[in-house]
């Protein structure tokens, strides 16, 4: 008979400053697209299968089956299949934390991308997965500490710096109409419409925008409409004329000027240039 036992030392545990934001496990096929998009939180996502993207501001970034992908608060990105095999992943949000790594301490990356521990990764998470989903009794305790063990796994084989991030501290005017931007970039907005909408003066409105997005609202608008058209440039055979709709723009003169603005191109030579690669 064999009998060994392990002590375990004394320690004062410090619960982490973080709240779980959502979990979910998500499938998309090739002809799959989203506009890009940022979160005041961090995001994980782990790829159960398949080969694609994520598509920053600068660059696309290949990942493939059993990569752990974290991406920092308020990056702009978004994801797509390779067109051979369909892209399965399971993603988590995470306030309160952001990362880097000892060589990167004075400028946080945007995206970090290492091969985890499949077992590992694929037991925790399908843990985090069904308490989720079940929603029993003390499942967001559960939860806390599912992902805090996840995220001290990730410490040990990187060497992450997992730092405390107050980017919640955005204004909730702000948040809010970022957000409405985002969901309704196609209809027909002004500052006015906006202040309207959340119930605040616009001149109260456009101060607080600059102040934590840096542009005025209507700024933001422009880019997320501009970053949705290179998009449909780049993706699809639509007329200019019906992208410039499609998102948003009063007529297809003002597209141009507000894509040529921003872009230093026009839609049709940023769509040509698109399609030789």
């Amino acid at each position: 008979m064999s009998h060994v036992i392990y002590k375990i030392k004394d320690f004062e545990k410090q619960k982490m400053p973080l709240k779980l934001v959502y979990i979910s496990r998500s499938e998309y096929g090739r002809d799959w697209h989203s506009t890009p998009h940022s979160h005041h939180f961090t995001e994980f996502f782990y790829i159960v299968k398949g080969k694609g993207f994520f598509v920053l501001q600068d660059r696309e970034v290949p990942v493939k089956e059993n990569d752990l992908v974290i991406i920092n608060p308020f990056v702009d990105h978004t994801e797509k299949s390779s067109p051979q095999d369909s892209l399965q992943y399971i993603a988590v949000g995470i306030e309160g934390l952001s990362f880097s790594m000892p060589e990167h301490e004075d400028a946080k990356k945007d995206i970090y991308i290492y091969q985890g521990n499949r077992e590992d990764n694929i037991f925790y998470l399908n843990k985090l997965l069904r308490e989720a989903q079940n929603n029993e009794s003390q499942s967001e305790s559960i939860c806390q500490n599912i992902i805090e063990i996840l995220i001290i796994k990730i410490q040990r084989e990187k060497n992450f710096n997992v730092e405390k991030n107050d980017s919640k501290r955005m204004n909730k005017d702000v948040a809010f109409i970022r957000q409405y931007i985002k969901h309704n970039y196609r209809n027909k907005i002004t500052l006015d419409k906006l202040a309207e909408t959340r119930h605040i003066n616009k001149y109260y409105l456009a101060h607080s925008f600059k102040k934590d997005m840096g542009i005025s609202p209507i700024e933001y608008l422009n880019k997320i409409r501009i970053k949705e058209s290179k998009l449909l440039l780049e993706t699809t055979d639509f007329k200019i004329a019906d992208i410039a709709e499609m998102t948003g723009f009063s007529s297809q003169s003002f597209f141009s000027q507000s894509f040529k603005h921003i872009t230093n191109q026009t839609p049709s030579k940023y769509r040509k240039d698109a399609k030789k690669f």
